[in-house]
Parts: structure tokens; C-alpha cells; sequence
């Protein structure tokens, strides 16, 4: 009996790391991260003004991303949303990573232990105001302001780099915003 629990315990372990190391996905291949990236300048508090529906942020609007740095230098962050469906507030907690350096805007982000994913900002405006983020796929997007609204000349050009990406924009969620909430 000890030995199928020692067994078990090994593949689990080996099965984490094989699947943590083979995450090389982390940025459509068109996509490129900014540079001279000031982490300082991004912390903060964000509104999702569009993004990719998925099963993790299924149902919310009002939702908001939270940056802070912590001892270590990484990048605390905070999801929250209103599940307008389930009429309760929902919030997810992690951590993301700068992959090389940090003056180039490509991280790792997870809200699972040791899986992490993609979250590379490919535009950004120069007073850090609106941001667009592409995930490790063409199945991951986001647009980011530090208000509830984009001005419509932004909300073009991020739209048209996202199609030179290669993302289908006619997927976009655009997030409602309730000023009460």
C-alpha cells in the first residue's frame, strides 16, 4: 500500500513539472511586448473595458484588475467582478512574473500554484491610461483603461493592431460598468 502512495505521490510530481515546463505558449506569434516598460507607472487600479469571454470571468461585468508590487518584486494582482447572474461579487488572486527583463512588458501571470500563462501588454498608451493585453493565444484579450471608457480614437488603433495580430475582434466582449457598483 505504501509503495502505490509513493508512486502516486512521483507522478503527480513529475506530471506538475512536465506540465509547468512545457508552457511555452505564452504570446501569439505576431504579437510583440512593449518595451521600455515602467512596472511603477503600471500598478494600479484598471477597468476591463473588453475582453475574450472565458469560463473564468463568465457572467461578470464591472470587472476591474489590481497591480501592486510585493517584497519580491512580483506583481500582486487582484481580478474582481460582479457575477450579474449569481448577483455576487467575485475576486481571484495572483501573481505574475516579468519573463526576462523588467522593462519589457511580458509576464507570466497564475492564479494556480505553479501553472502560470501568458499576460504580454502589446500597446499601451505613453501616460499609461489604456492598455491592450494578449494572452498566451489567439484565445486571450484584453483592453484596459484606467477609467470605465476608451476614447474611440484608442479603441480603434487597439483594435486594429489586435486584427494585425491575428485575433478575431468580433469575439470582444465589450464590459458593462455600473458607476453604483
Amino acid at each position: 500500500m505504501r509503495f502505490n502512495s509513493i508512486l502516486q505521490l512521483g507522478l503527480a510530481m513529475i506530471l506538475t513539472l512536465v506540465f509547468a515546463g512545457c508552457n511555452k505558449e505564452v504570446i501569439p506569434e505576431k504579437a510583440v511586448p512593449v518595451t521600455n516598460f515602467d512596472v511603477d507607472r503600471y500598478l494600479g487600479k484598471w477597468y476591463e473595458v473588453a475582453r475574450f469571454d472565458f469560463k473564468f470571468e463568465k457572467d461578470l461585468d464591472n470587472t476591474t484588475a489590481t497591480y501592486s508590487l510585493d517584497k519580491s518584486g512580483n506583481i500582486q494582482v487582484i481580478n474582481r467582478g460582479y457575477n450579474y447572474v449569481t448577483k455576487q461579487w467575485k475576486q481571484a488572486e495572483g501573481t505574475a512574473k516579468f519573463r526576462d527583463d523588467q522593462k519589457t512588458a511580458a509576464l507570466k501571470v497564475s492564479f494556480f500554484g505553479p501553472f502560470y500563462s501568458g499576460y504580454n501588454v502589446i500597446a499601451l498608451d505613453e501616460d499609461y491610461r489604456y492598455a491592450l493585453v494578449a494572452g498566451k493565444n489567439l484565445d486571450y484579450l484584453w483592453i484596459l483603461s484606467r477609467e470605465t471608457t476608451i476614447p474611440e480614437a484608442i479603441k480603434e488603433q487597439y483594435l486594429a493592431l489586435a486584427k494585425q495580430v491575428g485575433y478575431d475582434t468580433s469575439r470582444l466582449l465589450w464590459v458593462k460598468h455600473d458607476e453604483e457598483k
